[in-house]
This record gives C-alpha cells, structure tokens and sequence, in this order.
C-alpha cells in the first residue's frame, strides 16, 4: 500500500504563495492517478486538483482554477500543489489522496488512500 506524506502547508496573507509537497512510497504510486483534496471547518472536503499518471491531464474546481497548479514527479514519488493569489476562503486542512484503481483523473475518481493533511491558513 502507498503511504503519502504532505508537508509545506503554513500561514500567509491574502495574495500570497504555498507550494505543497506530498511524498509517496510505494511502487504502486507512479500508475495511479493522484489529487490535492481540502476542508475547512464545518464544510465537506472537496477535490481541488488532480493529475493523471503521466501528468498529461489534470482537473482543478472552479475555485481554484487559473491560481493552483497540481505537478508531479514520478522518478522522485512526489506530487505538488503550487498555490498563488491565495484567499482567506482557501483556509482549509490539504490532504494529498491516491486512486489505486485508475491512471486517469477525473471530478469522480476513487481515491483509496490519504495523507494525513496539512493546515494552510490564509489571513486577510
């Protein structure tokens, strides 16, 4: 089973920049597809971004689209979320999730196993 560990999460103003980490181990984790999830107190945890295998298609929600950008890097077992022109309402717990089921990302995808999160707070 892959085990995935987020880390570069912190504080910031309005307008400014995180960059996520999320290390993988496990062989298993180059053919799956991956996504950044979050959630904010009170709310459901939502898929913010996802990126297939290859890193040939990716998916972003309306909210972040054009201000995060989700990478990977198969030979390193990382994947990346470059947060900018960040908002107070992107406050949330980010958790990095794997679909050992599909290559394929998708706003459906099945994702199987988790990271244990880590808190990004944006103030205004």
């Amino acid at each position: 089973q892959v085990q995935l560990v987020e880390s570069g999460g912190g504080s910031v103003q309005a307008g400014g920049s995180l960059r996520l980490s999320c290390a993988a181990s496990g062989r298993s984790f180059s053919r799956n597809a991956m996504g950044w999830f979050r959630q904010a107190p009170g709310k459901e945890r939502e898929l913010v971004a996802g990126i297939s295998w290859s890193g040939g298609n990716t998916y972003y929600s309306d909210s972040v689209k054009g201000r995060f950008t989700i990478s990977r890097d198969n030979a390193q077992n990382m994947v990346y979320l470059r947060m900018n022109s960040l908002k107070p309402e992107d406050t949330a717990v980010y958790y990095c999730a794997g679909d050992s089921g599909s290559m394929y990302i998708s706003p459906t995808s099945k994702f199987n196993y988790w990271g244990q999160g880590t808190q990004v707070t944006v103030s205004s």
